[in-house]
């Protein structure tokens, strides 16, 4: 969760469709559109800060999926606070963590 939070916060866009689920709800198949989009939220967008509110950790290192719950502290070009709280699902694929989908609180 906190590289993807820093790839949005340096516009980093390859890195964050790199980091998504290819199965989950937030994956597009054209890579230059999603690019795009990405690029043009992070231009928009000041990421102020990142807190992790609950990060359950297994001791096995061999868990297959995994929640978290964080608060981004978002700022957007125009003042307005786009800050939010979500808890979010990371399936490990090959030893990585990707981000599957999230649900807002």
């Amino acid at each position: 969760m906190r590289s993807r939070f820093s790839a949005y916060a340096l516009g980093l866009a390859d890195y964050i469709i790199e980091t998504t689920f290819p199965a989950g709800p937030c994956w597009e198949s054209d890579r230059t559109s999603w690019r795009a989009s990405i690029e043009d939220y992070c231009k928009s967008n000041r990421f102020e800060a990142l807190s992790i509110l609950e990060a359950p950790v297994t001791n096995d290192g061999a868990a297959a999926a995994g929640e978290v719950l964080f608060t981004a502290e978002i700022v957007g070009s125009e003042g307005c606070d786009r800050s939010f709280t979500e808890r979010s699902q990371f399936f490990r694929v090959n030893g990585r963590w990707l981000y599957h989908s999230g649900k807002a609180r």
